[in-house]
């Protein structure tokens, strides 16, 4: 009989063929999870596991908040929200040089606690940004490096998908996970804004002068078009904080705050509900569909004994807490330059969660590191799916060796944020730990 590593590379090695020839990568794990579980559990055991793992994991009650932090994000988008945090941020920067980079981030930032989706913020923002910044002469590849980086902070700044996966997965609580990702969120905005600033200078070409200073009555006046965005914000982050309702709960207050706020404003038609409706259902069953074979993938490799032939391998070599940690960011950092991030996570967090807590080390700690580590995936080349979102969005606009050009910097800022959160487990510990004081 074959080693039980040795079956989990030959797995891994077929779910990544079939993923490169076009087949889903939900549907390449799922498939070749039936093959592994026929093999080692039999015919029977494959079947009941096929029929009965979807129905259980699409009929919990705790997933029902990721269908309501996209609808909410899709609601929020159709009735002008975007719009505005755009304007309010170019209206307070554009006196500065490279201010449209710097408005992005920062919108970016605040559409972030309403969007839980690192795709949906890119591709929003460069239909909104992109045009404006070429017909200002803001240098195309860095323009569009900036706004796929910038999308990347929707995946820190609750309402997150990617927090809210990780604690299904793992069992650590969804509050506080959502919670613990504001302040590294907020230190990845301060980090792009300080570097696009730093670079801007540096290379004068990237930017065109700045515009004149906006007057104070025009800022004051954008600025109180943002109610909806903190209203939005307060009931979802607010609401969880202050313990007033669940992950689920809050999720569902958003996406009703952003259907009365789009009804109020008259932007919401029914066609307009109707697709927004439709977006939510698309994306929420794409996550799903990854999501279950990501399931019965690691179901496989339990059954298999890769788990635990892994675990026990890696315990023999007897790694510091440290040096362990840095091989698993390097294996990561690797692992997102080929695979879709939602899979890489949901594969990976069974045979790594385990060895990290046994180490010693928090679980929310590492779930911040893991979607930092999620965000470098959604960069890196060749598969950074926010890159491929930004050239979708573009319309031929931004072409592929562009935009690999304009995100290295990005990437590089990026390593040096999650250096940081490796570093000083506090950024986010901090504050989740306040909710019970």
């Amino acid at each position: 009989m074959l080693d039980p590593l040795i079956i989990g590379l030959i797995a891994i090695a077929a779910m990544l063929a079939l993923s490169l020839v076009g087949v889903p990568v939900g549907l390449a794990m799922a498939a070749v999870a039936v093959v592994g579980l026929w093999a080692t559990g039999g015919a029977a055991f494959a079947f009941n596991t096929l029929t009965n793992l979807p129905f259980a994991m699409a009929s919990d009650y705790s997933f029902v908040v990721i269908p309501m932090f996209v609808l909410m994000g899709a609601i929020a988008s159709a009735s002008g929200i975007t719009q505005e945090l755009f304007s309010f941020s170019n209206l307070l920067l554009r006196s500065r040089r490279g201010a449209l980079y710097q408005a992005t981030i920062l919108a970016s930032a605040g559409f972030a606690a309403i969007s839980g989706s690192t795709l949906v913020n890119a591709a929003l923002f460069t239909r909104i940004a992109l045009t404006e910044m070429l017909k200002l002469g803001y240098d195309r590849a860095f323009s569009a490096g900036c706004i796929a980086a910038a999308g990347t902070i929707a995946a820190l700044i609750p309402p997150s998908i990617s927090f809210v996966i990780y604690g299904l997965l793992t069992g650590e609580s969804v509050a506080e996970l959502l919670i613990a990702g504001i302040v590294p969120g907020l230190l990845t905005t301060a980090a792009y804004m300080i570097g696009t600033s730093v670079l801007v200078r540096a290379k004068t070409d990237l930017a065109p002068p700045p515009q004149p200073r906006a007057g104070f009555a025009e800022i004051g006046r954008s600025a109180l078009a943002l109610w909806a965005t903190f209203l939005l914000a307060g009931l979802v982050i607010g609401g969880i904080y202050l313990g007033f309702t669940t992950p689920s709960g809050a999720g569902a207050l958003g996406a009703i705050g952003a259907l009365v706020i789009a009804l109020s404003r008259r932007r919401l038609s029914g066609a307009k509900l109707a697709d927004c409706l439709r977006s939510a259902a698309g994306v929420t069953a794409a996550l799903f569909v990854v999501i279950i074979g990501g399931l019965m993938f690691t179901r496989f490799f339990l059954v298999a004994g890769t788990v635990t032939s892994a675990t026990e391998l890696l315990q023999s070599f007897e790694l510091s807490p440290v040096l362990f940690m840095l091989i698993l960011v390097a294996v990561f950092v690797v692992l997102g330059m080929f695979m879709d991030p939602l899979a890489m996570q949901v594969m990976t967090l069974p045979f790594v969660y385990p060895m990290v807590t046994a180490l010693g080390y928090d679980g929310i700690w590492f779930g911040v590191i893991m979607v930092k580590l999620v965000e470098l995936a959604v960069l890196s080349p060749p598969v950074g799916m926010n890159l491929f979102a930004v050239i979708g969005a573009s319309e031929g606009k931004v072409k592929l060796p562009e935009i690999y050009r304009g995100i290295a910097p990005f990437i590089a800022i990026e390593a040096i944020v999650l250096a940081l959160l490796l570093a000083f487990p506090e950024f986010s510990l901090w504050l989740p730990r306040q909710m019970f004081n």
